[in-house]
């Protein structure tokens, strides 16, 4: 390949990246769903070319498209690659200040966990070993749908993404687990309300959690920490005074991140979520 026909090859693929980025910034919070003809619209594109671009990106998992009707929507690809983005903006070394000082005050286990596109992954737990020393570990992923930080991510997520988790199953891990999409949908809406999220033995016996979640700058929800520990010594009752610590620790680590709570999109606060200062 010569130098002319290589510089021909690098301006054509610069050209389709170029068409690919038209197509995806067609879609809006209010625009979610388009039509290959809507957005040959507002791309300017040929409808051949618009067709052949919108099948290629729902192939790739990009688009998605919306059951038999002729509308695609953005993918959970996208969804999964903005975390690792937000996830390389070194989340532990802003949270990690906090949630070290949770640990000292609650004396309890905390999780740090990032949501992966199909579970929470923990970025860090602080435990305290037998000396009193803060001891911090990475551990494997967890469930989003049995899990206090799991939930308290999934409670302020679309309706779209909440059904996706159900529709993938919901599998019993212990005897009280919800493994209902309704009863699931239910303890959700609950954990929006009161701003915190509980894990009463449903993803392990005998451990109980509270979580909070985690804003990024941009509003949205994408991590949550939580404090867990047995059940004996975290009865309900002390769940529910940890909880104002979970919360106010989960929003001064938004508020690194560069959350403000006007930035929290349309539709996704709750009345009820204290602001702790």
């Amino acid at each position: 390949m010569n130098k002319r026909e290589a510089v021909n090859g690098a301006q054509a693929s610069i050209k389709s990246l170029t068409k690919v980025l038209q197509v995806l910034e067609c879609f809006s919070r209010r625009d979610a769903n388009l039509t290959p003809a809507e957005i040959a619209t507002r791309t300017g594109l040929p409808r051949a070319t618009t067709h052949r671009l919108v099948s290629s990106l729902r192939d790739i998992g990009l688009l998605e498209q919306n059951g038999k009707r002729d509308t695609y929507k953005l993918g959970m690809k996208l969804f999964q690659l903005g975390n690792l983005v937000l996830h390389n903006l070194d989340l532990d070394s802003h949270a990690r200040p906090w949630t070290a000082q949770l640990q000292l005050i609650t004396g309890e286990n905390t999780h740090l966990c990032i949501f992966d596109g199909a579970q929470m992954a923990y970025v860090e737990r602080q435990t305290m070993n037998t000396s009193g020393n803060t001891m911090i570990t990475r551990i494997e992923a967890a469930p989003v749908y049995c899990t206090s930080v799991g939930k308290a991510f999934l409670a302020w997520q679309s309706e779209a993404l909440i059904n996706k988790i159900i529709a993938d199953t919901l599998p019993a891990r212990t005897p009280f687990t919800l493994t209902e999409g309704d009863a699931l949908k239910a303890d959700l809406a609950l954990s929006r309300q009161r701003g915190y999220s509980l894990d009463l033995q449903e993803n392990e016996l005998d451990i109980h959690c509270v979580g909070a979640p985690i804003f990024g700058a941009n509003g949205q929800v994408f991590a949550a920490i939580s404090v867990s520990g047995p059940a004996e010594r975290l009865p309900l009752a002390r769940l529910e005074g940890l909880s104002l610590l979970v919360i106010d620790t989960a929003q001064k680590i938004s508020h690194e991140l560069g959350w403000t709570p006007d930035k929290t999109p349309a539709g996704r606060q709750t009345g009820e979520f204290p602001l702790i200062r």
